[in-house]
This record gives C-alpha cells, structure tokens and sequence, in this order.
C-alpha cells in the first residue's frame, strides 16, 4: 500500500473501534442548531443577503456517525444530502442516526476525500469538518473537494490549530511512546492514556489543561481516543492554514467567529499598537490581514480549531449602505434565532440580544412579504436601527 493508503487504513480502524462522534441516537430531529449547517444562515454570514436558491446539493465529506449530516437534512429542508466517510463502522451509526429522525434526504458512500470525484455533479455547500487533518496530503483533499464546489458555493471548513492543542501533542507523542510496537491497537492506547493522566501529579500542567478544557467529553472512551491516539494529525497555525486556503483555489471568506479575530479585543489599551499593526506590510490587504490574525493567535494562543468558509466565485456580497437599496429589501428573521418573539433572544450564535421595543416590533414585520419601506410606514425606527439589525444578522434581506 501507498502511504496514503496506508494512513486511510488506520484511520479507518481507528473509527471502525470508536465510532465518531459518539452522541446518542433520537427518534426526533436534533435539538438546537449550529448556524453553519443552515444555508440561509451561512450565506447571510457570507454574503450579507439570502440566497437566491433553497433546493441546494449539500455534501458533508467525512461524515462520520452522521451528527452533522443529520442537522444538515433537518437544518435545511429543501436541500439534498450526500454523507461520505473512510469508516464503515461510522457510516453504519450515520445511516441508522439519520433514519431514526427521519432525516430522509440523505445518501451514504463509502468514499474517501481523494474520491469524492465519483460522485456526480457538484454541490452548493461543502462541510468538512474534522478531517482535513486527519490525513496524509491534506492539500489534495481540499484542491479534491474545492472540484466539487459549484459557481457561488460554500464550503465550510474545521482544522485543528497547533497553539492551543500544544498539551494534546506532548500527551499523544507520550502514549505512542510508550505503546512502542502496540501502537495501532487503539484501546491499548485509550488504556495508556487513562493510566497516564491518572498517575501524573494534579498540578502537571498536561493534567490541569485536560481538566479545564477536555475532560467533560473525554470521559467517552470514543471522544479520549480521536483526541489522544489518533494515528494521524497535522496542526495548524495562521501561516500554514493559509498555505491550505491558498492551495484550495478558493476564496478565503472568513472565520466563522469573527468576534476572536478582532485586535481591538487585546489591544484596546493600546491604540497606537493596533496602528501600527493596520500600517504592516501589504497595501492590497490581503497579507497584512493575515499578518494580524497571526499577531491575535500569539498573543492569544487558545486556539484550539480554526473554523471558516470558503467560496468559489462569484461570490456577490451585498451593500446596503445605499438608503434606496435597503428600503426596497424583503427582510425576514433569521431562522438561527431562538427566544422570539420577545425583547431578550438568542442570535444565531446563541448570544444573547436585547431589543427595543421598535426593533422588536419590526422584527416582527419580517415575514418576508414586505419590504423594509413598506414596514418602516408603520414603525417607529430608522435606517440605521436596520442597519444594525442587518449588523447583528437578525434578519435576512433579498435584495429588489
């Protein structure tokens, strides 16, 4: 066998004895959301506007047991799935997940990143999350799946940073050492690391950030083993996540918490350091701003995953800072929003917002039937108040 080949194997047994993720199966639709899997939410985010088309094409490429290929059918109703995983073991869980909340727009292959070209035509929205690391030319799964992208798609992205997973790699190199030539029996390894974080002293500082950080979900021996015995992971920082980015032929969108990569979040004592940091390097903007996402993750190396979205050209972004543009919008709420009506919600990434009464009532206008002229003719708020409304991606806007 190949390399590769070689790698896709143990991957494949290590998920084929510790099916991954491990939550429970339902007989109902998955509780909540996550805002990245609904495609009105995501392509607001992207774009600042609804998309144009609902009976998208969604491929979630290595599904796993399916946790996020269940909320991609449920999350948008109108779309088509397709799940495929390197795990025999896992796809079972996904198939049976999916079918038992009726998750029923859904297909399963047996298919790897580096054949995902055997699937027919191209999609919409790409989600993969937690496997570009786990193998072996990262840089040929994303260039194979960015093939699949269609014109004005999205794909959705999860890797693993190296800063704030630092803990994780010394623990990982101590388990395969001391597994010596038994390493790649995986619940060897899960007993190893279970001895090990139980024989080391409290105040060991591999020990104090798994208890901090870890250790309510490594209590599942399927949580402890892809964290800890992995046989194959590649972290990143900012310089070599955007040699990925670059590599894919697609265009760097955004992270997907945009609030962490914010330099006044450190430095607001310190104006004239954040100065200096918008005056480095390129005029084009493109590598400063990576220059001062690295600057953020040094400064504060809890990065622990980088999460962001890719797109395929054309990407048209909206700008509603015209008065005309906006009045002649449809507005309507954002389906990532839990609380409503009330003037204490929850926004599409579960913070809380507290609304005015006008703003409320506005909101409450935003059934998509009506454009934000025709609204405002009847309640009391302004132009600007709907710009922050747009702001805050309370609500999505389909341009005139």
């Amino acid at each position: 066998m190949s390399d590769a080949q070689t790698v896709s194997a143990a991957v494949a047994q290590l998920y084929n004895t510790y099916p991954f993720p491990p939550e429970p199966l339902l007989d109902e639709p998955p509780p909540g959301y996550n805002w990245r899997w609904n495609w009105l939410a995501a392509y607001n985010f992207c774009t600042g506007q609804k998309p144009q088309k609902q009976d998208i094409r969604i491929l979630d490429a290595g599904c796993g047991t399916g946790v996020g290929t269940e909320y991609l059918v449920h999350l948008n109703p109108q779309a088509s799935v397709v799940g495929i995983d390197l795990s025999a073991g896992a796809l079972a869980v996904a198939k049976e997940r999916c079918q038992r909340s009726k998750a029923d727009r859904v297909e399963f292959h047996h298919l790897s990143l580096f054949d995902v070209e055997q699937l027919p035509g191209e999609f919409d929205l790409i989600n993969c999350v937690g496997v570009l690391h786990h193998t072996s030319d990262p840089i040929g799964g994303i260039q194979a799946l960015a093939k699949k992208l269609a014109p004005g798609g999205l794909m959705h992205i999860f890797v693993y940073g190296e800063l704030g997973r630092w803990e994780i790699q010394l623990m990982q190199k101590a388990i395969a050492l001391l597994q010596g030539d038994k390493r790649g029996d995986y619940r060897d390894g899960v007993q190893v690391g279970r001895q090990l974080f139980s024989s080391l002293p409290e105040n060991n500082r591999i020990v104090k950030r798994e208890k901090e950080r870890w250790s309510l979900e490594n209590h599942r021996d399927e949580n402890f083993a892809d964290m800890y015995v992995h046989p194959q992971e590649i972290d990143y920082n900012i310089e070599t996540l955007f040699e990925l980015i670059d590599a894919s032929g697609l265009e760097f969108i955004g992270f997907s918490n945009p609030g962490f990569w914010q330099l006044e979040r450190l430095l607001a004592k310190a104006p004239e350091l954040i100065e200096r940091a918008n005056q480095l390097s390129d005029a084009s903007g493109g590598l400063r701003q990576r220059q001062i996402y690295r600057l953020i993750e040094l400064l504060d190396p809890e990065v622990t995953h980088y999460e962001f979205f890719l797109g395929r050209p054309p990407i048209t972004k909206a700008d509603w800072s015209d008065d005309n543009t906006l009045l002649q919008a449809i507005p309507e709420l954002n389906p990532c929003i839990e609380g409503f009506p009330s003037q204490c919600i929850f926004n599409y990434d579960y913070q809380i917002v507290n609304l005015s009464l006008a703003e409320l009532e506005f909101l409450q206008r935003c059934n998509g039937n009506y454009t934000v002229a025709a609204i405002l003719a009847d309640v009391q708020i302004n132009l600007d108040d709907v710009r922050k409304l747009v702001k805050q991606q309370l609500i999505l806007l389909t341009p005139a």
